[in-house]
């Protein structure tokens, strides 16, 4: 049960609210910001909190026990405030959100009414809604290795081993032109089949890399397909670095990258067909069993 201060408990009884909302964000890289819905700033916790930057929360729910609780952030776009280029990074994701009670009067009349992280975040053309998670979803996570047919590791991380830096797995190459958003022909330093670079990552510079859906050859270099369109302009004439994709089934961790060794997927485990099927007396024998002798 929170515990609010009397002069608190005043201004929250008072015919003529003073009390505003304000979101104390704390992102992965360690850079707080802080927002309000008030109309002027507000400073306390070592944060200033800016007004004008278009954030608004829709309704929230929450739970007793374990559940869930979820609500939303909206606001606009802003240089001042949110940048879709940041959002594109990833730097906002699993951001923790402190969202405190505030009589503006007086910040010191304040309560804290949840804390929260950024699940999913939108973005659309002129702006952004994030999803704020209540700490619960953490016992949603998984953990520990998970038996499946695919691999479970992520190309490249500590259980695969393999190093994208390789000029056997990443190239350079140069914009030449571009089809239509998100689809663009390029002209890679290195030779690579078609379909190699299908699943992995395009990168500019230091800008957060961005997932390929398709790579194939065309008639005057390679088409790349992104999955979006990117945040950042990628002009004819630009440089990017392009890493190998993986559809993490045991075929290419053998014959892409001879890695075999480090797969981490289960690829005998029996399929959907064969947990709902039942003996035959012209098949092979459910006796428990091998199904690949």
């Amino acid at each position: 049960m929170r515990q609010i201060s009397s002069a608190f408990a005043a201004a929250f009884a008072s015919p003529a609210t003073t009390l505003c909302h304000c979101w104390r964000l704390t992102r992965r890289d360690g850079a707080v910001m802080g927002f309000t819905d008030h109309d002027c700033d507000l400073a306390f916790a070592g944060a200033i909190f800016s007004a004008a930057t278009g954030l608004d929360a829709a309704q929230a729910e929450s739970a007793a026990g374990l559940a869930v609780g979820s609500g939303d952030v909206q606001g606009a776009l802003d240089s001042a405030g949110i940048d879709e280029v940041d959002i594109e990074s990833g730097l906002y994701d699993d951001a923790s959100v402190e969202i405190w009670l505030v009589d503006w009067t007086n910040v010191d009349n304040r309560v804290l009414l949840d804390v929260a992280t950024i699940g999913e975040v939108k973005r659309t053309e002129f702006a952004f809604i994030a999803e704020l998670r209540s700490i619960a979803h953490r016992f949603d996570e998984d953990r520990g290795r998970q038996f499946q047919r695919g691999c479970s590791a992520d190309l490249g991380d500590a259980a695969c081993k393999i190093d994208l830096s390789s000029a056997l797995y990443s190239t350079g190459a140069t914009i030449l032109s571009q089809e239509k958003p998100g689809s663009y022909i390029v002209a890679t330093d290195a030779g690579f089949s078609s379909d190699f670079f299908t699943n992995g990552s395009l990168a500019r510079g230091a800008d957060a890399a961005v997932a390929i859906k398709l790579h194939e050859k065309a008639v005057n270099g390679d088409r790349i397909v992104l999955w979006a369109a990117p945040a950042i302009v990628l002009a004819p004439g630009a440089r990017v670095a392009l890493r190998a994709g993986c559809d993490k089934s045991p075929e290419s961790c053998r014959q892409k990258f001879d890695n075999l060794v480090n797969f981490r997927g289960f690829p005998h485990m029996p399929g959907n067909d064969a947990v709902v099927s039942y003996p035959g007396a012209d098949g092979a024998p459910m006796d428990g069993g091998s199904l690949f002798r």
